[in-house]
């Protein structure tokens, strides 16, 4: 394994539950698994699909995996898909409602892989995972949540008996996801509070977010994602900001070294950073916007140049 998978179960978690964190590059994933079945709960970016496969084998110990869950359909939450269905060729496969039929007639710009300058190997699905609808493994019921914001159609998985919420990136420890409609104009905001109001009123006792460790003290994370939600309605210039760091950031993360160069000319090809820059920030040339937002990532330490290299810290 390389530094890209950090722990697993890192707080006691019922038997038949193991929470992998992942790097910021690949979302975490969660594995319900019992003497019948396995659940794995998304399966990261396709640059560490190998990794999946053998964190998710290894768990196993030779036993199969039967289904596949993805929250949602970015591409750090379902890169690993088509790498697991190779390896299991009896895997079933479930997406949310949405976006699914762009899976079944695969549409790489739909599915928001071409405008974010990502990369999703092509992958199947069987089915579809709809609010309501509940995966039972081990005898614990997890019901699906409909948990709009970050991406319209995502949802969150509850375990009520233990309390026990895979949140994807609706809520992390220290905020939650890019609202990634507001990109394209779509007023959103209201839908990431109606998420957090779910959240809270499900009373999960502890989380297991998309991205970052598990954590227990739920209250303290509604309370800073609620006031990061109201900093980015009083100033959606701030959502703007972060969701450009956000998203060079993430293909750094990729390519870890790249030359500058290099770097502004596929930023200048991603379609949602041209829209960034064109809503938030129109009187620059992109060129410009997209150095400044570099030179940014540099300054909170997140990324230094080599030369004519911009390599990832």
């Amino acid at each position: 394994m390389n530094f890209e998978y950090l722990q697993s179960n890192p707080a006691p978690l019922p038997n038949g539950v193991s929470f992998f964190q992942r790097g910021w590059l690949s979302s975490n994933n969660v594995l319900l698994h019992d003497d019948q079945q396995a659940v794995l709960i998304d399966s990261g970016y396709w640059t560490h699909a190998q990794q999946t496969v053998g964190l998710v084998s290894d768990t196993l110990r030779g036993a199969p995996l039967t289904c596949l869950v993805n929250t949602h359909l970015h591409s750090d939450h379902c890169g690993g898909n088509a790498q697991l269905q190779l390896f299991y060729p009896q895997l079933q496969t479930l997406v949310p409602p949405g976006h699914a039929n762009f899976v079944f007639d695969w549409d790489p710009s739909a599915l928001t892989y071409t405008p974010t300058g990502q990369h999703c190997p092509k992958f199947f699905a069987n089915g579809v995972i709809r609010s309501g609808d509940r995966v039972t493994v081990s005898n614990r019921e997890w019901v699906a949540h409909a948990a709009p914001g970050h991406d319209p159609n995502s949802i969150v998985l509850f375990c009520e008996e233990f309390g026990l919420l895979i949140s994807a990136d609706a809520l992390w420890e220290n905020g939650f996801g890019v609202v990634f409609p507001e990109i394209e104009g779509i007023d959103t905001f209201d839908e990431v509070a109606e998420t957090l109001d779910l959240i809270e009123s499900l009373n999960p006792k502890v989380v297991m977010p998309g991205h970052g460790g598990l954590f227990t003290d739920v209250h303290l994370s509604l309370r800073n994602a609620r006031s990061r939600l109201t900093s980015f309605r009083q100033d959606p210039l701030k959502h703007g900001i972060y969701a450009a760091k956000v998203l060079l950031k993430f293909k750094l993360l990729e390519l870890q070294r790249v030359d500058m160069a290099e770097f502004l000319s596929w930023a200048e090809g991603c379609d949602y950073l041209k829209l960034l820059q064109t809503r938030y920030s129109p009187a620059d040339s992109f060129q410009d916007w997209a150095q400044s937002m570099c030179n940014s990532l540099e300054k909170s330490g997140a990324a230094r140049r080599d030369g004519n290299d911009w390599v990832n810290v």
